[in-house]
């Protein structure tokens, strides 16, 4: 097993369509065009080449820190919409953050609950069958459970998701 292949995973039901992997699989061209990846979706502030518009690969970042109080939820929507319609148009799609553990976990495993109507934990487990080294964060993993109570609409004028930042706002308040 090359480490190639540790650094990209295929999900569960959408093999050879969706992939969760790293930055570094998001900088190899050879693991992009092995796969056929027409689609990025970026966690992180790490430069890729996807980066250049003349790349050739539809791409999006969220711009989002693997912390517990990071605001990943609201971003999940669009997330969620742009792998849709990537794999709704025969296109195949690498969701990375890093290391591919938290952020881009969470991020596939939100799209798994959307487009299936699953709990967070059937879809972290569907990706585990895969990807085993997975390890989402507890405020992202709160996350989750937020977007399915939010009916996978979380907004900024929707009462789940005021009451959730503003929890996140006091708690960092107390720790300074």
């Amino acid at each position: 097993m090359s480490s190639t292949w540790r650094n990209i995973n295929t999900i569960n039901g959408l093999e050879g369509r969706l992939f969760l992997g790293t930055v570094e699989a998001a900088r190899s061209p050879r693991s992009l065009s092995d796969r056929r990846i027409t689609h990025i979706l970026s966690l992180g502030t790490e430069p890729i080449p996807a980066d250049d518009p003349t790349s050739g690969y539809r791409h999006l970042r969220i711009a989002v820190e693997d912390v517990d109080h990071a605001d990943l939820l609201i971003h999940l929507p669009r997330a969620c919409q742009f792998i849709h319609e990537a794999l709704s148009n025969n296109g195949i799609v690498l969701v990375h953050c890093v290391l591919g553990l938290s952020r881009s976990a969470m991020v596939v495993a939100a799209y798994l609950m959307y487009s299936r109507r699953i709990r967070p934990a059937d879809a972290i487990e569907e990706i585990r069958k895969t990807r085993e080294q997975i390890w989402i964060n507890p405020g992202f993993h709160q996350q989750l459970v937020l977007f399915e109570l939010c009916q996978y609409r979380p907004s900024p004028s929707d009462g789940i998701y005021i009451n959730w930042r503003r929890q996140i706002e006091r708690s960092l308040q107390s720790k300074h």
